[in-house]
């Protein structure tokens, strides 16, 4: 009892958590650009004097029952709780740890170059060159990972729970299977592990980021651009130039597209270099009205049951094909 009340209260507290997309900065900050976006359109319906559909009103507009009352919704609510309590149950056992990743890291870099004086920074430059490196670091390896789980046959019958999800809403983020989840705490642990261990070699072991109340300035700034609606029936596209640089919601809804021609564009995260050098990446501009989900296989992940299972069950098949002795 005491397990699933614990669990229950940092999942509400989520809400005043800032390295949690639910922080309730990032959802108000959601709800005033989708505000904007609303008001635009309602302002072109209006000047276009069109009496052939009636305006929805804001509420309407921003929380559509067929989209936040659909089953594919309903189960990124039940994900959401189920997948935190099999994180706690079971990742203390089996994850990745920063600290010993650091430790490791910086002990073999002495070993290969040998010690060295610190460079001798400012505090503030150093913590300058801290955080730059710790968001470059973490979103190049988001992108990468993310890019494997497309790529690979077997990873990707996990990473398919996200791309199941057939409307959008802030809690499709947590639509994942726990393989998949299990993978990303690893990276998260490496990738700060190898830029501490890094800094600690190059620096000294006085290391702190740059924050806004506790989260990464990066990150930070990136939740309150709208973070929110990445994963929303709300388009909002930054243009052309700006999407040259930073990935916009628009074209992360992209990625979930069902059509065949948007399937593998836009993997990142915050900066659009990475989907650039790797060839797959493509501008809110090119693409009209979009469709979610991954066809015929969705029929599969109705049920929170097909969702943890049939993964296991695709993978399986797959290497018995494979290896004919299963």
């Amino acid at each position: 009892m005491d397990f699933l009340s614990s669990n229950f209260k940092e999942l509400a507290l989520y809400i005043l958590d800032p390295n949690q997309r639910l922080f309730w900065g990032y959802l108000l900050s959601a709800l005033i650009f989708a505000s904007i976006v609303y008001f635009i359109n309602l302002k072109k319906v209006l000047k276009s004097g069109s009496t052939q559909e009636k305006p929805l009103g804001l509420v309407g507009f921003l929380f559509p029952k067929k989209v936040f009352l659909a089953r594919s919704a309903v189960n990124d609510y039940a994900l959401f709780i189920v997948n935190k309590l099999f994180k706690a149950a079971l990742f203390p056992f089996i994850i990745l740890t920063m600290v010993p990743v650091a430790l490791g890291i910086s002990s073999a870099i002495e070993w290969l170059f040998g010690p060295i004086d610190h460079f001798t920074l400012s505090s503030a430059s150093i913590m300058v060159v801290f955080t730059i490196l710790l968001f470059i670091f973490d979103d190049f390896t988001r992108f990468l990972l993310h890019y494997c789980l497309h790529k690979s046959h077997y990873l990707w019958e996990f990473h398919k729970v996200h791309h199941s999800a057939t409307v959008l809403t802030p809690f499709t983020i947590y639509r994942s299977h726990p393989v998949e989840n299990y993978l990303y705490a690893c990276r998260m642990a490496l990738t700060q592990g190898f830029v501490v261990g890094l800094c600690y070699y190059l620096f000294g072991p006085t290391l702190k980021m740059i924050d806004i109340i506790g989260a990464n300035v990066f990150v930070f700034a990136f939740n309150i651009m709208g973070s929110n609606l990445r994963h929303s029936h709300i388009r909002i596209s930054w243009g052309n130039k700006l999407e040259g640089l930073f990935l916009s919601p628009a074209q992360h809804q992209i990625h979930h597209s069902d059509n065949a021609k948007h399937f593998d564009k836009n993997f990142g995260t915050v900066l659009s270099l990475w989907d650039r050098l790797f060839n797959c990446f493509i501008r809110a501009s090119e693409v009209g009205p979009l469709s979610f989900g991954i066809g015929k296989e969705g029929e599969l992940h109705k049920s929170l049951i097909g969702i943890y299972s049939q993964p296991f069950i695709n993978v399986y098949k797959k290497l018995r094909f494979r290896f004919r002795f299963f």
